[in-house]
C-alpha cells in the first residue's frame, strides 16, 4: 500500500505557519515509520528557489520546497526570496528535520556606479543589477534597517505601478491592501501578485466571457485567439498581463533610476554583516555590461562580491542552434573566469514563474563541462551555512580570513565541510568554537558524524 501524503503536502503550502509545521511533522513521522522512503541524494542541486514569501510560480512554501527537494534526491537545496528573509528559519529547520543540506538567501536590485551606463543582468536597465546574499542563517542575523529599506523600496515601486495600471485599466482597478496583500503570507507582494489581482478583479467586473475577452483584447493589444489560449491557464495569462502592462513599454513601467536602489557596496556590506556571502547574479553574457567579463568581475569584486549565481536554463536551453552556441560559449567563458578568481557558484531554476522546472537538467551535454563546478559551489554554500550557524565560522567571517591565505584552500575547506556535515544534526551538535583551527573543525565533524 502506498502512503498518501496529498493532504499533508497541500497543508505545507498554507499561509498558516502552524499548519505548515504540523503537516511537516506528520510527514517526518511517516518517514521515520518507513511509510515514506527518501532516495539517496544525487549530484543535482538547486540553491535558487523562490518561495511564496516573495513569489513562487506554484505557490510553494519553504517547508514544501524542502520536502520536495528531499523527495527528489537533491544533494543541496536553497531558497532565495526578493527583499525579505521571512523563509530562512523555516527552510533551514525543515532541512534538519528531513536530513537535507540547505542554504538560504535574499535577492534584490542594486545600483552599480562603476557600470552606470552598461546593461548587466537587468535587461534594458543600465546601471541596475540583480544581486544576492547567499547563506543567511536567520532573519534575526540581518540588519533590520536595511531589510526594512529593501522591502519598503520595492513596495513603493509596486504602489506607483499599481496607480499607473489602474488608470489604464479603468474600470478594472485594484486596491493594494484589499486585493493584493492577501495574496501573500507576509505582506511582500511582487509584480506577479499585482497581475494575479488584476486577473481576478477583471473576472468580477466582466463576468461574461465575451465582455472579458473584449476588455483584455483592447488593453493588452493581442489577437483574440492568443488571448483565449492564454486565459485557459491563469499563470500564463498573468504572465501576459505582466509583459504587456508592467515591463518596458507598458503603461505601468517605471524606468529605474540609480538612486531608486541601494548601492552595490551597501548591499554587499549588508550581506557580509549578516553572515551571508555577497553574490553577483549572472544573466547570460550577452549584454554590454556582461560581455566584458573581466571588467564586470573586477567591478563587483571591488565592492566585496565573493561569489556568483547562474541560472543554467538561461544559458543553454534554446532551440536555435546559433543562439544556443552563443549562450553556452558565454557560460563556459564566465565559469572559467570565476574559477580563476576563486568565486564559488550558486545555481538554480528560480521557480518565480509558472512552468520553470524544479531542478536543472544536469545530464544535458551542454552542462557537462560545468556540472562539477555547480555541485561544488552548492556544497561550499552548505558548508558555510553549517559553520556560520554553529559558531560564526562562515565563509566571510573573521575566522575564515585569519585561517585561509588562499581562496583555493578556503574553497576546498568549505567544500569538505559541506560533504562531512550531517544535515540531520543541529549545528550545536558538533560543539564548534571560534578558537578551533580548520583541522579541529574537520575532526569535530568526523567525530560528530560517527
Amino acid at each position: 500500500m502506498v502512503y498518501d501524503v496529498t493532504e499533508q503536502e497541500e497543508a505545507l503550502n498554507s499561509f498558516d505557519a502552524a499548519r505548515r509545521r504540523d503537516a511537516l511533522e506528520e510527514l517526518v513521522d511517516a518517514v521515520r515509520a518507513g511509510d515514506v522512503v527518501f532516495p539517496e541524494p544525487r549530484p543535482i542541486v538547486n540553491v535558487h528557489q523562490h518561495t511564496f514569501f516573495s513569489f513562487n510560480g506554484y505557490g510553494y512554501s519553504p517547508s514544501f520546497l524542502a520536502w520536495r527537494s528531499r523527495r527528489e534526491g537533491l544533494l543541496v537545496a536553497g531558497i532565495v526570496d526578493f527583499d525579505v528573509l521571512d523563509g530562512v528559519d523555516e527552510f533551514l529547520d525543515a532541512g534538519r528535520l528531513l536530513g537535507l543540506r540547505t542554504t538560504a538567501g535574499l535577492e534584490t536590485r542594486v545600483y552599480v556606479p562603476g557600470l552606470a551606463h552598461q546593461v548587466m543582468n537587468s535587461p534594458g536597465e543600465p546601471g541596475i543589477a540583480y544581486y544576492m546574499g547567499v547563506g543567511f542563517v536567520s532573519k534575526q542575523s540581518a540588519d533590520r534597517e536595511m531589510l526594512s529599506h529593501l522591502k519598503s523600496t520595492a513596495q513603493a515601486r509596486n504602489v506607483a505601478m499599481l496607480e499607473r495600471v489602474n488608470r489604464y485599466l479603468t474600470p478594472v482597478e485594484i486596491d493594494y491592501e484589499r486585493d493584493v496583500l492577501p495574496l501573500t503570507p507576509s505582506g511582500n507582494p511582487t509584480e506577479r501578485h499585482l497581475c494575479k489581482a488584476y486577473d481576478l478583479k477583471a473576472r468580477l467586473v466582466f463576468p461574461q466571457k465575451e465582455a472579458l475577452v473584449a476588455f483584455w483584447k483592447e488593453k493588452l493589444g493581442v489577437d483574440e485567439a492568443r488571448l483565449e489560449r492564454a486565459m485557459l491557464n491563469a499563470p500564463v495569462f498573468q504572465g501576459l498581463i505582466r509583459s504587456k502592462l508592467m515591463k518596458a513599454g507598458g503603461p505601468g513601467y517605471i524606468k529605474p533610476d540609480g538612486p531608486d536602489f541601494p548601492l552595490l557596496d551597501d548591499v554587499a556590506s549588508f550581506a557580509r554583516r549578516g553572515g551571508a556571502v555577497p553574490t553577483y547574479a549572472w544573466l547570460d553574457g550577452t549584454t554590454d555590461g556582461e560581455e566584458n567579463v573581466a571588467r564586470l568581475l573586477d567591478t563587483v569584486m571591488a565592492a566585496g562580491t565573493v561569489a556568483v549565481n547562474i541560472i543554467p536554463d538561461r544559458n543553454w536551453n534554446f532551440e536555435d542552434p546559433a543562439v544556443k552556441h552563443t549562450k553556452v560559449e558565454a557560460l563556459y567563458t564566465f565559469v572559467r573566469a570565476v574559477n580563476e578568481r576563486g568565486l564559488p557558484i550558486a545555481v538554480g531554476t528560480e521557480m518565480n514563474a509558472y512552468g520553470q522546472p524544479f531542478v536543472d537538467r544536469f545530464d544535458v551535454p551542454e552542462l557537462q563541462p560545468v556540472v562539477e563546478d555547480f555541485v561544488r559551489g552548492a556544497l561550499i554554500f552548505y558548508g558555510h551555512t553549517v559553520l556560520q550557524q554553529a559558531a560564526g565560522l562562515g565563509y566571510v567571517s573573521d575566522w575564515a580570513a585569519r585561517h585561509f591565505q588562499s581562496l583555493q584552500d578556503k574553497n576546498a575547506f568549505y567544500h569538505e565541510v559541506g560533504k562531512l556535515a550531517d544535515p540531520s544534526k543541529a549545528p550545536e551538535h558538533y560543539r564548534l568554537r571560534a578558537e578551533m583551527t580548520p583541522d579541529d573543525v574537520r575532526r569535530a565533524l568526523r567525530q560528530g558524524a560517527a
